[in-house]
């Protein structure tokens, strides 16, 4: 049986910006069994995952092969083969259908809390920072950037990131998309655009979740 591999990032660090998704791709190859990687969809060359794939689901697979320690040699070779060849067979169909006249409507809902300027709107690959509070329906908040006061909050910085790249939840690309600067809104996402049926249980997020977010467009870069 091989050895465990050690966590070679932090939460934090795996949620950065600076770390690439290659290098969580290819850390996963490089650890997790067949089968793991083909039910996570990132089996074969490690760019043409990197496209499709979000950071968020690679955060997640990454801690996932931890808590499940599906790592290689775990599992008999023959099993985890078949289960890929299955995996594939059943994603080919899935992939000729992905358009986005078939999604239906949107996942989420936007209402405006305060005005932005109407004029710049961010496109897909610029920078955005956000100032955000994120809340369960029950009103539990399960994340937020903004500091406890207003002083600290000049001392911090909003956070930054490419919109429109799978860099977060959907909901949150879609939204921001039609946000104008200075803009703050209240956006309502579906499970389907937000965390779907596993939820994220190191942030508290239980499976099939409704999220609300009170974002506050600062920047578009």
């Amino acid at each position: 049986m091989a050895a465990e591999p050690s966590r070679e990032w932090s939460e934090e660090q795996l949620r950065s910006d600076d770390l690439p998704k290659k290098d969580i791709i290819r850390f996963l190859q490089d650890n997790a069994t067949q089968s793991f990687l083909a039910e996570h969809k990132l089996m074969g060359n490690i760019k043409n995952v990197a496209k499709t794939a979000k950071k968020e689901g690679l955060v997640l697979a990454y801690n996932q092969l931890f808590e499940s320690k599906r790592f290689k040699g775990t599992e008999p070779e023959k099993e985890a083969t078949d289960e890929v060849k299955e995996v594939k067979s059943d994603s080919k169909p899935k992939e000729s259908k992905a358009e986005p006249v078939d999604e239906g409507p949107p996942k989420y809902t936007k209402s405006v809390l305060k005005k932005g300027d109407k004029v710049n709107f961010p496109k897909k690959g610029d920078t955005v920072s956000c100032w955000y509070t994120g809340t369960l329906e029950d009103g539990t908040v399960f994340d937020t950037n903004i500091p406890s006061t207003a002083r600290k909050k000049k001392q911090s910085k909003p956070l930054s990131f490419k919109v429109g790249t799978g860099r977060v939840i959907r909901g949150w690309d879609e939204a921001l998309l039609t946000m104008s600067k200075g803009e703050t809104a209240k956006v309502e996402i579906e499970p389907e655009w937000a965390y779907g049926k596993k939820g994220l249980p190191e942030s508290k997020i239980p499976p099939n979740a409704k999220l609300i977010f009170e974002v506050e467009l600062v920047s578009i870069d």
